[in-house]
């Protein structure tokens, strides 16, 4: 399928590996040029690379922290005008809710809230003065079905989720479109960490702990970087433009809900 959009520019944040990386790709197979953001010049670099010599599009290297602002303001001045943006940050850690202090909230919220909030709110400006723009926030499964153990995480998304909800109401008219991506476990470092934590807590092999969660999901395995990103591109295309403000889940069918 011709996505028709070609030619356009993404932003695409932590991008170097895992998810993000996915999301990069698939745009680029696209033809869309990139902003890849990440804080790790050697991954990033790589990743870069990669993707230009495969798909022939510019890429454009940006290594900073997304959650500063002045790294933020960096970004912006690289790229003040893209048509496309897919915010990501890694999850806050697992723990307790007894294990959390306000600094914790705070780390957590400006991660995994604010700052896809602030780039929105940089951006989206000259997407309707262009009248077009897709915005792809990813978040996680957790919005719809939250994990006791990642309490910060499940705080701060469902945040975010819920200015979407309004705001993408409210920038459709003008053509720009903005929904999330929510992720179960996928293929990525973030899910050797979680696994390796479970091995340790009960005393199992770290390919058996990803073996019995693989088993709680009804595809019985985990999702791949790919396919997360075919679908990243998808609601970044043309054909996504009556997709408005929704939370489109990609769990392998984790969550057990009918709505």
């Amino acid at each position: 399928m011709d996505l028709g959009i070609s030619g356009k520019r993404a932003i695409v944040c932590a991008s170097s590996k895992g998810l993000g990386l996915g999301c990069a790709r698939a745009l680029a197979e696209a033809g869309v040029d990139l902003v890849m953001n990440a804080r790790g010049a050697d991954a990033l670099r790589a990743s870069a690379a990669d993707i230009r010599d495969s798909f022939g599009v510019d890429v454009v290297e940006f290594v900073g922290d997304i959650t500063d602002e002045g790294a933020r303001a960096e970004l912006l001045s690289t790229c003040a005008d893209p048509d496309i943006l897919v915010t990501n940050a890694g999850g806050p850690p697992p723990g307790l809710w007894s294990d959390w202090s306000r600094e914790d909230f705070l780390k957590a919220l400006d991660a995994n809230m604010l700052t896809p909030i602030a780039l929105m709110t940089a951006i989206l400006p000259q997407m309707i003065d262009k009248g077009w723009g897709r915005v792809v926030n990813i978040t996680s499964q957790s919005v719809k079905s939250p994990i006791p153990v990642l309490g910060l995480s499940n705080a701060a998304r469902a945040g975010l989720t819920g200015y979407v909800a309004g705001t993408a109401r409210q920038v459709a008219p003008q053509g720009v479109i903005i929904n999330n991506l929510l992720p179960g476990i996928h293929d990525t470092d973030r899910a050797d960490a979680l696994d390796k934590g479970v091995a340790a807590e009960k005393g199992i092999t770290q390919d058996q702990a990803r073996a019995n969660r693989a088993s709680t999901i009804p595809a019985r395995r985990y999702g791949t970087p790919a396919e997360f990103g075919a679908t990243c591109a998808f609601m970044c295309s043309q054909h996504a433009g009556f997709m408005v403000g929704q939370n489109i889940l990609l769990d392998g069918g984790a969550v057990n809900a009918t709505l």
